[in-house]
């Protein structure tokens, strides 16, 4: 049985549509890559093998199904799979529920994607709008689903840089991050930063393989940046969250805050994402200064001014 893993020679394949077959089987050849036999309670005995992680035998045995089923599944023959075995097949993997998610998109594209399509380019509502201004001393804003930046109040500005002396096209957080030295700069955990909008983007992929708007900037960014094509080829999921971000802010030097991320309803991947600091905190004087002296002060697509 041929269990060698494909050959990742750092370049991230870019067929016409992001799902198929090649989708499925390079994602369960990663997650399976990643355990460790010790991690499931096989031991190795110290023997030598060939290929990291568990091998294809190893997995079929802890999902409870044959080697030649987990064989087809993982070469891409997975319109026939129950969620029963897939169920079995993310457990074995220790899937998170994200990655469960992608896997059943993956296996099943025509059961389970989306009726709802994403249009070229999404509008905000006016309320939304109105709300955003109204979050004075926070930076939000609202992200669309291909990781584009919507909208954004006075505060988001102050932060990250006025989005709107940009074009269109560059309001996006994948661009920025990925093309643009300032926000390399402004993230001081910048790899985790590139790490969550690509595990953002891979699993918007999973539910919609057939939007050319994603193709295009997957391709885009695949040919301009060596890390992107990396992290895309790890095919790591993730959904939107909440977390803490440092960054280093030219006006008010570092700061660290909180954001929350929360899908909008009846807005098809729309999501408002609220930063925020303690009461009385470092964080939240830098934000009062940052409101004090306006948005002019950090122009967007240029370098960032030093204070």
């Amino acid at each position: 049985m041929d269990d060698t893993p494909a050959a990742d020679n750092g370049q991230a394949a870019l067929p016409d549509s992001l799902g198929g077959r090649a989708e499925l089987s390079e994602f369960l050849r990663t997650r399976r890559a990643r355990l460790k036999p010790e991690d499931v309670g096989i031991p190795s005995h110290g023997r030598h093998r060939r290929v990291p992680g568990l091998r294809r035998e190893e997995l079929a045995q802890l999902a409870g199904v044959s080697v030649a089923y987990y064989t087809r599944l993982e070469q891409g023959n997975g319109h026939n799979v129950s969620a029963e075995v897939l169920g079995s097949i993310a457990r074995a993997l220790r899937l998170t529920d994200a990655e469960h998610a992608h896997l059943t998109h993956l296996a099943k594209p025509t059961q389970q994607r989306r009726k709802y399509r994403v249009p070229e380019r999404q509008h905000v509502r006016v309320a939304l709008q109105h709300l955003l201004e109204s979050m004075e001393g926070m930076p939000a804003y609202i992200s669309g689903a291909r990781s584009e930046i919507l909208a954004w109040n006075r505060m988001a500005a102050a932060l990250f840089g006025d989005w709107g002396k940009l074009p269109r096209s560059e309001r996006n957080w994948a661009r920025l991050t990925f093309l643009s030295p300032d926000y390399r700069e402004l993230f001081l955990d910048w790899d985790s930063k590139a790490s969550d909008i690509v595990s953002y983007l891979r699993l918007y992929a999973g539910q919609h393989p057939q939007d050319p708007e994603l193709s295009s900037l997957v391709g885009e960014l695949s040919v301009k940046s060596d890390e992107f094509r990396r992290l895309w080829a790890t095919h790591d999921v993730k959904e939107k969250g909440h977390g803490v971000k440092r960054m280093r802010h030219p006006l008010v030097g570092d700061i660290t805050l909180a954001y929350e991320t929360m899908p909008l309803p009846d807005d098809h991947e729309q999501y408002l994402i609220v930063y925020h600091a303690e009461p009385g905190s470092a964080a939240a004087e830098a934000l009062r200064l940052l409101a004090s002296w306006g948005t002019d002060t950090v122009p967007a697509g240029s370098r960032m001014p030093r204070p």
